[in-house]
């Protein structure tokens, strides 16, 4: 039984969200979202949106839960916004931006410049002593984490000295190095 699918959405203030046919639509201050659904029902009452299941079969329970945390997460970024924080760890890393172009420096013989979707606003920040940082910030959680893992997959960290481009927070398992 799906517990999460269980539990009402309720709709922000200055949200809004539309139903018809199987596509949902939630519009707010930062943007406008749509999705996709099948296999459940949704309903929107008294300021709340409720996701149905028609049996309890295992694929409409499964998707039963999906539906409701995706909804969940339009409305909160259209409202609030979604935020990722990548940071570049290894000497001579480096990262700036103009617009919506991603410059990284990591090593490589080159420069990676990557062009970001007009829908995410990056702001890069390097300060003398601290690492370099990424911030990533867009209603859309799904394209956030896309680009976020896009950028990461450019210098994984690596398991010996930390070197690499990780998530604000995230701890690397380390490994001994070769004994003498």
């Amino acid at each position: 039984m799906s517990r999460i699918g269980l539990n009402p959405i309720a709709i922000p203030e200055g949200a809004t969200v539309e139903v018809s046919d199987n596509l949902i639509t939630v519009k707010g201050k930062l943007g406008e979202l749509q999705q996709e659904f099948s296999e459940v029902e949704v309903v929107v009452e008294d300021g709340q949106v409720v996701v149905k299941r028609h049996t309890d079969l295992k694929a409409h329970k499964a998707k039963h839960g999906l539906y409701r945390s995706l909804i969940a997460n339009m409305l909160e970024g259209v409202t609030k916004g979604w935020t990722k924080e990548l940071e570049l760890v290894g000497v001579g890393y480096r990262a700036s931006n103009q617009g919506q172009k991603l410059d990284l420096a990591l090593g490589m013989s080159h420069n990676i410049v990557m062009e970001l979707a007009p829908e995410v606003k990056v702001e890069t920040t390097s300060e003398k002593g601290k690492n370099p940082t990424i911030k990533l910030t867009s209603y859309d959680k799904q394209l956030v984490g896309q680009i976020a893992a896009k950028i990461r997959s450019f210098r994984k960290p690596e398991p010996y000295k930390g070197k690499g481009i990780r998530f604000k927070g995230e701890q690397i398992r380390r490994k001994a190095g070769k004994s003498a």
